[in-house]
């Protein structure tokens, strides 16, 4: 995953409406039939192997597509082309992207494909580790914040949740709480470099990243710049 992924992560209502589309036990018996099938499912094979009529099949296969769960493909089963050949009949296969709701916000796989390209920048160029992580996160950053309208703006999208106090913001939520817990200072770092960056990327003035484990429920720290040049 890269910082294009991270930007495109769902809102919490989206992710929340996701899964609860598989509260209803026809949808999610259907749901789980096209998961566990090798090929794109038709709504007749769908509705026979549910024992449900094809209108009813189709309607949760595409509330299921609506959802994000399911992809949708047009296809003629026939394998003929050209006039008289039919219609080509809409087909489902599970979903590559995933669904993953967590109260309160945690992005574990950011995390995890930040380090994991750290890791192979040290070994393609010889840079140490720690600091080929900081100018992974710190690119990342950039690359999202180049897309947001403010440095404040894109904390609370992705779950930072800030607040003011007094003229700094500090964050009420760590995304990568359970191994910054047990790796504080490489998760610090990383979080640091991925803020600046966001902030960097957006072309923000206004604030300045800085390292405070005592602010918040995060490590870092954004301040005010007063008289922004």
């Amino acid at each position: 995953m890269n910082a294009r992924t991270f930007q495109k992560l769902r809102p919490l209502e989206e992710k929340v409406a996701a899964v609860s589309a598989l509260a209803e036990p026809a949808r999610r018996a259907l749901y789980g039939f096209v998961s566990r099938s090798e090929d794109p499912v038709s709504r007749d094979a769908a509705a026979e192997a549910s024992d449900l009529s094809r209108s009813t099949a189709a309607f949760h296969l595409d509330r299921l597509a609506a959802s994000g769960l399911l992809e949708v493909e047009y296809r003629r089963l026939s394998g003929k082309a050209g006039p008289g050949a039919g219609r080509p009949a809409k087909l489902y296969r599970r979903a590559r992207d995933e669904v993953v709701v967590s109260l309160p916000a945690r992005h574990y796989d950011l995390a995890a494909d930040l380090l994991a390209q750290g890791i192979e920048r040290s070994i393609e160029t010889g840079q140490p580790v720690r600091s080929a992580l900081r100018d992974v996160a710190a690119e990342a950053g950039h690359e999202l914040g180049a897309s947001v309208t403010s440095l404040p703006q894109a904390l609370e999208d992705n779950g930072f949740e800030p607040h003011n106090e007094g003229n700094d913001i500090v964050l009420g939520n760590c995304p990568f709480h359970r191994l910054a817990q047990k790796h504080t200072e490489i998760v610090c770092e990383l979080n640091h470099e991925l803020i600046r960056g966001i902030g960097d990327g957006a072309g923000d003035v206004s604030h300045v990243v800085s390292s405070d484990p005592g602010a918040g429920h995060c490590c870092v720290r954004v301040g005010r710049v007063m008289n922004p040049s």
